[in-house]
Parts: C-alpha cells; structure tokens; sequence
C-alpha cells in the first residue's frame, strides 16, 4: 500500500473516573482541559476513539439514590448495569458537548457521536464467586458498617491505603458488541466516544439474545480490548498520577518512565500495585503492546497528556522484541 493510501494512525484514548473529579463542576473543568488536547491529536492526523471511566460518577448516583430511596420509598433503587448506562450517557454528553463546540470554534471537519455500549462476559467467570473490583466514594470504616447494616448484601474493600470502597465483580470483556457501528463512525470522519465506564455487561442466553448482568467491567481492560478491535497503533491511559510508581507513597517511590514487560509483569506479581488503581492499567498495556509488534501504550496524567503523547511525560511500556 502507498504511503498515500495509508489511513491515520489510530489512538485509544481512556480518561480515568477518578481524573474527572468527583462533582459536575470538576468533571466540566477536566473535561475542558482534555479537549484541546483531544482536538490536537486529531489535528495531527489520527483518529480518536474515547473511552472513560466512571466510578466515582456511579457511586455519587447510587448514593444519592439510596438516600432518596430512604426518604421517600417511591423512589426505586437503581442497579449497576443501569447506572452504568446513565453514566455512560451524561459523561459522554459532556464529551461530546466540549469536543463539537471546539470543533465549531475552530472550524474544523469532523463529527463526534457517544455510542452506549454493550460488552459480552461470561456469565460463568469465575470473578461472580469473588468480588474484588472497588467501585464508587472512599468510605471510613464506620460509614462501612453502617451501611453494611443496612444492607448485608453489601461487600467492602479497602483500596490503596485511601479507604474502603464497594466491591463487586469484575469478569472479562469478551466482546464488544457495537464494534461495527464504533468502526463504521472512524471511517466517516467521527471522533467515537464508546466503552464508558468499561461498557455495560450483559450474558448471551441460550436463544442467542443479550441479558444485562450485575457486575462492572474494568475500563482500561475494556479499552484495550476496543484498541485491538479497531487496530489501533497507540493506547493512551490517563489518570490522576503522572507517572506508574514502584514502592508507591513510601520514601523510596520510584517513578517509572519507560517499563519492559517483563518488568511489569514481576512488578504485578510482586503487588506494587494498587487493585483498584494502578493495577488494571498496567494489565491493559501490558496485554496492548504483546497483541501486536509496535503497539505503544502509555499511562500519564490528564493534565500532562500532551507531553505523555510526545514522549515528554508518562509511563511508556516497551513490548518484546
């Protein structure tokens, strides 16, 4: 093929939960400081897929509908895989809202469009038997036993040496059933918003049709997973830190600015890193760059993503040779 005829180079892009604040206002400011280098990327001749996280966003909507749901019975209490929806919706609107009015402003030619998206599991992985992904607010423990009395349902755990956070199960993406339609919007000159909050799970019943199950999906697992449905060259994770620690929060703390594999796989089984946090990202970069030879993936801050795009910030993993 001709240098010509080549298509763009393809980026997947995740912006983390906890990187867009935990109110409106934060989630606005972030955002508005992520478009101008989401509209650059562009600018220089990719193509952008978004993905984003949202557990702090389902946490606050469970939350405020738990206390409503007390005050006044008639309101109902909202399940995971739908408030994975709605999160998907309203931080993909805010997307989608800060990109076209940047687009517009610059007179530039490309569409954006959220795509709500479902991601097949397994309704027999193992993770159902043990929760262990954190989701949602911090809580001390006495906020922990409180709730836990009210509902014994409830499972906690402590994350990060920050608190304790709701745990519930996270099986694998399998499957991203609005592949296609993400695919079809890039070859039409759209930037694709999709995989909000690692999709919302659902299990293939035996008919061949698609029940939504309780459970949420790692975002940077389903970001990966996206990047190699839609060939992408580079995995972008962005989060609150700027750089993938060793030894994290303690005296000897080592920042990281290129990682082999290798390393980082004897990183993980050593535990450096955090479950609820670090660990998932560095899975998902590590799983990008051994899919295929010259796959870059990344793991910087939000407000730095330019200079991790360029190589100036950032943790860079180097696949095998």
């Amino acid at each position: 093929m001709s240098e010509e005829l080549k298509r763009p180079n393809r980026v997947v892009i995740a912006l983390g939960g906890n990187s867009l604040g935990n109110s409106a206002e934060e989630e606005m400011d972030a955002i508005n400081k992520a478009v101008p280098f989401l509209i650059e990327l562009a600018k220089m001749g990719n193509e952008i897929i978004i993905t984003h996280g949202n557990g702090p966003q389902v946490g606050m909507f469970q939350n405020a509908m738990r206390i409503a749901h007390q005050m006044a019975g008639r309101f109902p209490l909202i399940d995971l895989t739908d408030s994975v929806a709605i999160t998907q919706g309203f931080i993909g609107y805010h997307l989608q809202q800060g990109l076209v009015n940047e687009i517009i402003r610059q007179n530039l030619p490309w569409h954006v469009a959220t795509i709500i998206t479902r991601i097949e599991v397994d309704k027999d992985d193992p993770a159902f038997t043990d929760p262990e992904k954190p989701i949602g607010a911090f809580f001390t423990p006495s906020q922990v036993m409180d709730m836990v009395k009210e509902d014994p349902s409830l499972q906690f755990m402590e994350d990060s040496g920050r608190g304790c956070r709701r745990a519930v199960a996270s099986p694998e993406p399998k499957r991203i059933l609005e592949a296609a339609s993400i695919l079809n919007l890039i070859d039409n000159d759209f930037i694709a918003i999709a995989c909000g909050g690692g999709g919302i799970p659902v299990a293939k019943q035996e008919d061949g049709t698609y029940q939504s199950i309780p459970c949420v999906l790692d975002k940077d697992l389903a970001s990966e997973l996206l990047a190699e449905d839609c060939d992408a060259e580079m995995l972008i994770l962005l989060t609150g830190v700027e750089y993938v620690s060793i030894n994290f929060g303690r005296p000897d703390q080592e920042d990281l600015k290129n990682l082999s594999v290798a390393d980082a796989e004897r990183f993980l089984a050593e535990g450096q890193f955090g479950k609820g946090s670090m660990e998932p990202k560095v899975k998902a970069a590590i799983r990008f760059v051994k899919s295929k030879p010259g796959r870059v993936a990344i793991i910087g801050k939000l407000d730095k993503a330019p200079e991790a795009f360029k190589g100036q910030s950032g943790t860079r993993f180097i696949g095998p040779s």
